[in-house]
């Protein structure tokens, strides 16, 4: 699943036309935890809390 949000992050972020680290400053965490996040790295509990809130800001539903 990593890759695949990895892969659906960075393709929002193209077509927004914005900076991987814009949206970690919306998300409220640091760019190398989101990079972390998105190449799963980090998965527990606050990581998912973090991914919700990243697939809000980016408009990702379930299934893309």
């Amino acid at each position: 699943m990593s890759d695949d949000l990895g892969a659906v992050v960075r393709s929002k972020l193209f077509k927004k036309n914005m900076p991987q680290g814009r949206l970690a400053q919306l998300v409220g965490i640091s760019e190398p935890y989101l990079s972390d996040i998105l190449h799963g790295k980090k998965t527990g509990p606050k990581a998912q809390e973090k991914v919700k809130r990243i697939k809000k800001i980016l408009e990702i539903k379930e299934g893309e």
